[in-house]
């Protein structure tokens, strides 16, 4: 009743209801919208003097309503919303002013069918017309008119192959049962018990037989099933009867038993006899690489022949010359690129004796580079001692087989009906190519692979299809099919979702299996009246280990005019895609995973008059894609923050991907005839992958592109391949009882949100190392002109981690989220990372967003206690990206004590920095921390090994190492960030400098304030003078024994800045062998595992500075620090 009403907005969301009351301006506007916090909920939304109030309407168990209006005022109980807006009409009914003015609904324009549907004979659709249309029927007529269509039917079939008996039970069904049926779901009863009953009647005797049947297969299954323990190889007993199960469910339950029968069979087989699914084991071949080797300016060719098998790299000066010159996996230190010289790699290697030898090599271009750094990377991974790996690689494919044609009828009065009362047929089932290997292979156009990468099979595959014509077994059968003969692995299924003809299957390692759990998948329906699954998105979440995933495949409205349902699309499936922890309810999945990855045909087009379609084709056979991505609808929707808000995307290199001639991929075929006139399809990127990721994790876009080769439909498959950091499923090796108890102190926290809302707020923390979500105090609001409110949250919060060893917290989220305290309702979410904490007090600063919109911004403090223990060094932090190209002499062999102290400035890991690769632009990915500053690596566009990434500004070694450089260095530059407009503007933080310069020194807890080895107290945060700077951070040196930082023995690489705005600072160099209390002999020791950096520059040094001693101005030391840790 109440969708029929103009104030009733449904699931709109807050922004957009707070919009509509601000443009409605007048005291006593009012709607009602559905509850984003509580399901079966309302919110009544009033607007009183430029603010909007919120009030709850809740049900009771009778399901009566009440408003949650101000205390005092008697609750009152209403059986409809329309009654209970009547009676607050009236005045001093404990609202903030009595309703007046409904503000009406905005009129959403129905999708309209696909332009090639072709709507089938289908029967009149009467049974739930309104009774108050004209033209409307009475039930008993409609009733009896499908009665009478039906046995018309059954007139014209051949009934003798039917025994009587059942011919008479369909004749009676549809003589009289029908229409009782009918009547049954007028009256709500929708089991339709005519139709149980002729069913049961027919399937007599094969209900029987099942019943017989399914106990011998169901233990025939458990037998075969490798995880039966001991003791559980009984048959149930209510396995053996029928339970009353329906005989469709019984039959779904047979076909899924003799489909797992078979796989466990076959499985079991192959297994047994050292065969995988019939193919030998996966095996990588050897591969040789020529390359360049320079010595005192002269060229030397050389042969590199990696052994991925053996472990062992060779290094030869003739193809087929001798051998005996090789290097074992764990003696390859470190692969160090250079940026300036695509085609140029460092290895460093350690000799017998313990030396460390650079040297270097250059390729014949920079995708052979590539494909020798994942075979040695494999190589390093396949040989490792790790129990669990820390890195793994996904496979990201999108692909609309053009082959499925949703015919769908859609009157006006039939457009309110359920999606169940349509029809959808498929056509044209040709179904996909014999050959589709260069799709998971990479091959074809954009950034793709080096063919020497064509055997290394990827940990976990997901093929996102649309208008896909198979069903889900045989496509499944399909890619395993296809994988098996490029890889020799039988791959396991982790996960198929399907809606209709859009479907998503996740195909795993077999090695990889147990450590997959937590799956789930969902879809969400955008099709006409957001109930038809023409259109919509199917999402699958798990985890690996400790590593949350999700992915989504979705079919947004076509039409290149349709850009904002497209972006209304968007969100729907966000706010109504249920994946991930189910704790984390007030977080959209932008939040809830670790890496998130969104693939599908998104059908955004380039904008451009029809008039240009040859222009078009032109620049696209002259591969001139820059002036036609620039008015790319994704992209500039993207810029604009309307969709995908804080997502990344590689750089596009490759053609349009649709709209393609079948069976050519030489033609775009964008002009199609309708009776209404010609209808232009302008060649464009529909088919995208974009993915989101928390911050400071591992990240890389190793290859992004479209298929050549694949031509059946008008669409080109969309290939990804992405090397992700994972966390272990951590066990703790400290006993709980005696190690000390960490902390997770956040501090400072202040709120900057988008609203109208006249409400108060608290923070919700969430994180999978806590208990449970824990909740601030009451901020203290302050309201701004501009439509925005500031919220201070002074009370400074402790949050207790349930393992303190830093090996696991260092990996894990704090997960936020700004809350109302009238509605329970997010305001505004957000992420940090714990890494940023790693060694000091670190100020962080956040985008809230919701539902996908920006809602304001969030700042802070974060610091982090943990225990005492080691980190283990990461797989990815193996392949380094240097600056410059070094000064020392090439090939150069030293100890491993000089080569730890090598200029860490020269060398970053561009996978954890995030750094935007497209003309050195600076990318808003929603957060920023002050942390360490370093020198950022030249990001020229045109790199073939420029990789966009989840890490941003301060990134850690892979061992979670940081390095400290103190003040009375030359500040780095500056840069404006584009989150939060120009650092010269006035901002929020900056009419208040005072407190955030003060508030450290007094907020930080005894307990955070170490003793060093020499009996000094670790200094609390001071800050520092700043320079176009809002925030300040700890400029103390940290003593490498206390346990707010137990890695500060180790040496980092550091990148420089983050593209999300980051406040720079610097600090002193400090003499490497004046660490008070550390043996001289132990300091050798510690460096002797820091073999990362590859150059040596001399370092100019200063004495330590030490508590209370005056700091040097910063001109003293216009140079940046040498070191890559603080000492003593």
């Amino acid at each position: 009743m109440q969708s029929h009403q103009p104030w009733y907005h449904g699931n709109i969301t807050r922004s957009k209801a707070e919009d509509l009351l601000s443009k409605a301006a007048r005291d006593g506007s009012f709607l009602i919208r559905a509850s984003e916090s509580i399901q079966g909920a309302h919110a009544l939304c009033v607007l009183y003097q430029n603010c909007v109030h919120t009030y709850r309407i809740l049900p009771n168990e009778d399901k009566k309503l009440s408003v949650q209006a101000s205390e005092g005022v008697p609750i009152r109980f209403f059986t409809m919303l329309p009654e209970l807006v009547k009676a607050y009409y009236s005045p001093n009914m404990g609202l903030i002013t009595n309703l007046q003015y409904p503000v009406q609904r905005e009129e959403e324009v129905d999708e309209e069918p696909e332009p090639n549907s072709h709507p089938p004979q289908l029967p009149p659709r009467n049974l739930t017309a309104d009774v108050k249309d004209s033209d409307s029927k009475t039930s008993e007529q409609a009733s009896k008119s499908l009665s009478d269509i039906y046995l018309t039917r059954l007139q014209q079939m051949d009934l003798s192959v039917i025994p009587e008996e059942h011919q008479l039970a369909i004749q009676e069904y549809f003589s009289n049962s029908i229409c009782l049926d009918a009547e049954q779901v007028q009256l709500g009863n929708p089991n339709l018990p005519g139709l149980k009953k002729l069913t049961l009647a027919i399937c007599k005797n094969l209900n029987s037989e099942i019943s017989r049947t399914l106990p011998c297969l169901e233990v025939f299954h458990r037998t075969l099933d490798q995880q039966i323990s001991v003791g559980t190889g009984h048959v149930p007993k209510q396995m053996l009867a029928d339970s009353g199960q329906s005989l469709s469910h019984r039959l779904e339950r047979l076909t899924k038993l003799l489909y797992s029968i078979e796989d466990k069979a076959k499985s079991s087989v192959f297994e047994s006899i050292g065969y995988e699914g019939g193919h030998r084991k996966s095996l990588i071949p050897i591969v040789t690489f020529e390359v360049k080797q320079e010595s005192l300016g002269i060229s030397t060719k050389m042969f590199l022949k990696v052994d991925v098998e053996s472990g062992k790299l060779f290094v030869k000066k003739s193809k087929d010359g001798p051998e005996d010159k090789f290097y074992v996996h764990n003696k390859i230190l470190q692969l160090v690129k250079s940026q300036k010289m695509h085609a140029k790699l460092v290895i460093v290697l350690e000799t017998e004796k313990e030396k460390i030898l650079r040297k270097e090599f250059v390729f014949d271009d920079a995708k052979k580079r590539e494909g020798y750094c994942q075979l040695l990377q494999l190589m390093k991974n396949k040989h490792t001692e790790k129990p669990e790996p820390d890195m793994i690689t996904v496979f990201v494919g999108t692909w609309n087989m053009g082959n499925s044609h949703q015919t769908l009828r859609a009157s006006k009065h039939q457009r309110s009906l359920t999606a169940s009362k349509l029809i959808h047929t498929f056509a044209g089932n040709a179904g996909p190519p014999h050959d589709i290997n260069s799709w998971f292979q990479c091959k074809g156009q954009g950034k793709t692979q080096d063919d020497t990468a064509n055997h290394i099979p990827h940990d976990l595959y997901v093929i996102g299809s649309q208008e896909d014509p198979l069903g889900e077994r045989e496509w499944a059968d399909t890619v395993k099919g296809v994988l098996r003969n490029i890889t020799n692995i039988s791959f396991k299924q982790v996960a198929i979702h399907t809606l209709w003809s859009i479907r998503m299957v996740v195909l795993a390692k077999p090695e990889h299996e147990n450590r997959i759990s937590h799956v789930f998948s969902d879809s969400v329906k955008t099709g006409i009246a957001n109930t038809l699954g023409n259109k919509g998105a199917v999402g699958i979440s798990f985890m690996f280990n400790g590593t949350s995933f999700g992915f989504v495949n979705s079919h947004l409205t076509s039409g290149s005019e349709k850009k904002l349902r497209r972006n209304q699309n968007y969100v729907n499936i966000l706010r109504f895609l249920n994946l991930g922890d189910k704790k984390l309810n007030p977080f959209d999945i932008t939040h809830r995973f670790t890496h998130l990855f969104w693939l599908g045909d998104l059908n955004y087009r380039v904008e451009f008059p029809s008039t240009e379609a040859e222009n078009i084709v032109t620049k696209i056979k002259q591969q001139q894609y820059q002036e036609l991505l620039s008015k790319d609808q994704l992209t500039m929707e993207r810029n604009d923050g309307k969709v995908f808000l804080h997502f990344d995307e590689e750089e596009i290199t490759f053609a349009p991907t649709y709209r393609f001639e079948r069976d050519t991929r030489e033609k775009y075929a964008y002009t199609k005839a309708k009776a209404t006139g010609t209808k232009y399809n302008l060649p464009s990127w529909c088919d995208r992958v974009l993915w989101k990721s928390y911050p400071l994790v591992h990240v890389v876009c190793q290859a992004y592109g479209c298929t050549n080769d694949i031509m059946t439909s008008d669409h080109s498959p969309v290939f990804a391949s992405f090397e992700v950091g994972v966390a272990s499923q951590f066990v703790s090796k400290q006993d709980p009882n005696s190690a000390p108890q960490g902390a997770i102190q956040i501090m400072n926290c202040v709120a900057n949100l988008l609203t109208k809302s006249k409400t108060k707020f608290f923070i919700e923390f969430h994180s999978s190392c806590l208990e449970k979500a824990v909740k601030t105090c009451e901020g203290e609001n302050a309201e701004h002109s501009t439509g925005s409110i500031k919220v201070w949250f002074g009370n400074q919060v402790t949050l207790t981690p349930i393992i303190s060893d830093p090996e696991y917290l260092l990996d894990q989220h704090l997960l936020i989220c700004v809350k109302s305290t009238d509605c329970d309702e997010s305001y505004g979410e957000g992420c940090v990372a714990l890494r940023a904490a790693q060694t000091c007090y670190t100020e962080f600063q956040i985008t809230l967003t919701h539902h996908g919109e920006k809602t304001g911004t969030l700042t802070g403090g974060i610091q982090l206690r943990t225990s005492e223990g080691k980190l283990t060094e990461k797989l990815y932090d193996f392949i380094k990206v240097e600056r410059d190209d070094p000064v020392t002499s090439k090939g150069k062999s030293g100890d491993l004590s000089r080569f730890s102290v090598a200029h860490t400035h020269d060398i970053s890991n561009p996978s954890y920095m995030g750094l935007s690769f497209k003309g050195g632009n600076v990318t808003d990915k929603g957060w920023s921390y002050n942390m360490s500053p370093q020198n950022l690596p030249s990001t020229q566009h045109g790199g073939k090994e420029s990789k966009k990434s989840g890490f941003n500004v301060g990134a850690r070694s892979a061992a979670g190492k940081a390095g400290v450089v103190a003040e009375g260095t030359k500040s780095s530059e500056m840069f404006d960030n584009p989150l939060y407009g120009s650092m010269a503007k006035s901002h929020g933080r900056a009419k208040e400098p005072d407190v955030t310069q003060k508030d450290y020194l007094t907020t930080l807890d005894q307990q955070f304030v170490n003793k060093g080895a020499d009996g000094d107290f670790d200094r609390p945060p001071v800050p520092t003078p700043r320079n176009r700077s809002f925030t300040c951070s700890d400029n103390k040196p940290q003593n490498p024994t206390a346990n707010l930082h137990p890695s500060s023995h180790k040496k980092v690489v550091v990148p420089s800045r983050s593209d999300g705005g980051v406040i720079l600072q610097s600090r002193p160099p400090l003499p490497a062998k004046s660490r008070p209390g550390v043996p001289e002999s132990q300091t050798a020791k510690l460096r002797e595992r820091d073999y990362r950096d590859s150059v040596e520059f001399p370092g100019k040094h200063r004495p330590p500075v030490r508590p209370g001693q005056p700091q040097p101005p910063k001109e003293e030391h216009p140079e940046h620090s040498k070191m890559g840790r603080p000492v003593k």
